[in-house]
């Protein structure tokens, strides 16, 4: 018998999908006058923000990119960056963006794979397009993005700059919501632990979840004013483009990272939330004290990527500024998990403090659930802070699936949970927290970085035998890869020759910062005791930090 509850109908006037381009229609609405983004001298409000959004988007579709097309975007925290984020989708169409530390060859790949149609290309990154689209034979509108803060000179390879472009675009463009909020949004690549990187795809309901989750992790007051010191190729800037719409709030555009800057632009705008890597924080830190600017407000950073240590917590209280830790990865739409301040916690010492915010903690606010599992029973272990599981996710901010690949979405969904990879224990208050990574990605400096991929390049030197990469602990990066390396009889090479070997074939931050030519230990099976090995770089980073 059907109950009357579900007799009642699902109509337009009570069912909508969820989509992050509504944010930014009613920021335009309630707050048309208001500055969205600031980027220099440049202010722009929500109003000409919605405008050339969809300027953007008709002059997209002008081009005849529609439903499921790929645009991609190799571009720094530029005004065009965030607008990409809205117009794009608006015109239907799946937002790329490209990680501007990336190789040649590595871009490449990834515009072959995504069947990119448009790329905009900011001039600091015209060389490295240039290489990458050399290497493809595919068909691409390229369109160069000028910047008045780019102080290197222009090197314009498009067809047209992004403004003259811009302007011959309607204002009054009329864009439609997805037909359903589980359209693709975005795609991201993550290198994973394999060479070829995999293409993660998002949708418009994870992203507008997501979006709204960030608000409520913040706890982030309305028209918020938010410093892009993460790059927005990053998840999406962890879907804070989206998220400032949603606020009302203002972007303050960064081109890049620098600390003397950030105090600067943290005064005169008086910033409210800011995010990125621990490295971000430390560099902060230990700027010299003249060229530090006071803070006198209240100013939140979300840090993910390693733990933050109680020197940079510490250290970031010192400079006015609190530290909430976050955790996620591109699957899951960026921050899925943050470890959630309890009441009480402030009173603590600060190392007692740093000890448990350095946790992955509980689920974010608008995910489902994040468990510690038994990845064989598919269980959750004890609460005991000593039984080892992975951390899995559940819910509407994790990916559709990966781009083209069938099997390692699969896998990574087994049992109806998505697998991080990351193995941990769930501590007595429910708290998860990492022990090691099960696919050895080493983090440096927010980056993720495969093992595997850095070996291959290493095997491929003619007198190399065998090749390990670890993690090493750095003060700066907080991890960087250590290379060990047995040669082949009768063959020599130094470890200065084998770096130089792995800066002509990966990008820089890629590249072993230390070498060890050594006899590496192995199993009876012949298996690679990479945990002999971990231990063998902590001793050399003690050392080296002693």
């Amino acid at each position: 018998m059907v109950s009357a509850y579900d007799e009642l109908p699902r109509t337009p006037a009570n069912f909508v999908a969820l989509s992050p381009l509504r944010y930014l229609e009613r920021a335009a609405y309630i707050y048309p006058d208001q500055d969205a983004i600031i980027h220099g001298n440049r202010h722009i409000s929500w109003r000409e923000t919605y405008n050339r959004c969809r300027q953007f988007a008709h002059q997209l579709q002008q081009l005849g990119i529609g439903k499921n097309d790929t645009v991609s975007v190799l571009l720094p925290n530029v005004p065009a960056m965030i607008e990409a984020h809205f117009a794009v989708p608006m015109a239907g169409a799946v937002l790329n963006t490209l990680n501007t530390r990336l190789d040649a060859k590595t871009i490449a790949f990834m515009l072959e794979h995504a069947e990119s149609k448009v790329l905009l290309v900011d001039p600091e990154f015209a060389q490295v397009a240039t290489e990458a689209l050399a290497l493809i034979d595919q068909e691409i509108f390229i369109i160069d993005v000028a910047d008045v803060e780019y102080e290197g000179t222009a090197n314009n390879i498009g067809q047209i700059e992004f403004e003259e472009w811009l302007a011959q675009g309607d204002a009054n463009f009329e864009w439609h919501l997805p037909g359903d909020e589980w359209d693709a949004i975005s795609l991201s690549y993550t290198s994973g632990t394999t060479g070829n990187p995999k293409g993660v795809v998002y949708h418009h309901r994870g992203a507008y979840i997501n979006a709204a989750s960030n608000i409520i992790a913040c706890g982030m007051t309305p028209r918020a004013t938010y410093l892009w010191t993460l790059p927005l190729f990053h998840c999406n800037g962890w879907c804070f483009a989206w998220t400032m719409a949603a606020n009302g709030g203002t972007n303050i555009c960064l081109r890049k990272v620098d600390p003397e800057l950030i105090f600067k632009l943290i005064a005169e705008h008086k910033v409210d939330y800011f995010c990125g890597a621990p490295i971000v924080l430390s560099m902060l830190i230990n700027t010299p004290e003249d060229k530090k600017t006071k803070i006198d407000h209240r100013v939140e950073v979300m840090v993910a990527g390693a733990a933050p240590p109680a020197a940079i917590i510490e250290g970031m209280r010192n400079i006015g500024i609190n530290v909430t830790h976050v955790y996620g990865l591109t699957e899951t739409y960026g921050p899925s998990a943050l470890c959630a301040s309890q009441a009480g916690w402030s009173d603590l010492s600060i190392q007692e403090q740093a000890q448990l915010h350095s946790r992955q903690g509980v689920p974010y606010p608008l995910q489902d659930g994040m468990k510690v599992i038994d990845p064989e029973t598919m269980l959750p272990v004890a609460h005991d802070g000593q039984t080892m599981g992975e951390i899995m996710f559940r819910g509407n901010i994790v990916m559709k699936g990966y781009l083209k690949n069938p099997e390692a979405t699969a896998e990574a969904f087994a049992g109806g949970w998505f697998h991080t990879g990351d193995l941990a224990v769930c501590q007595p208050d429910g708290y998860a927290k990492i022990t090691d990574r099960s696919k050895d990605v080493i983090i440096s400096g927010g980056e993720n970085i495969s093992s595997l991929e850095v070996e291959e390049i290493l095997y491929q030197h003619p007198a190399v035998l065998t090749a390990a990469v670890v993690a090493k602990p750095d003060p700066r990066w907080q991890e960087v890869p250590c290379a060990f390396i047995e040669l082949k009889t009768g063959k020599e090479a130094t470890p200065e020759e084998l770096i130089e070997f792995c800066k002509q074939h990966l990008a820089r931050f890629k590249v072993p910062k230390d070498v060890v030519i050594t006899e590496i230990p192995k199993t009876s099976t012949g298996k690679l005791q990479k945990f002999v090995l971990r231990d063998w770089a902590k001793e050399r980073a003690v050392g080296e930090f002693n």
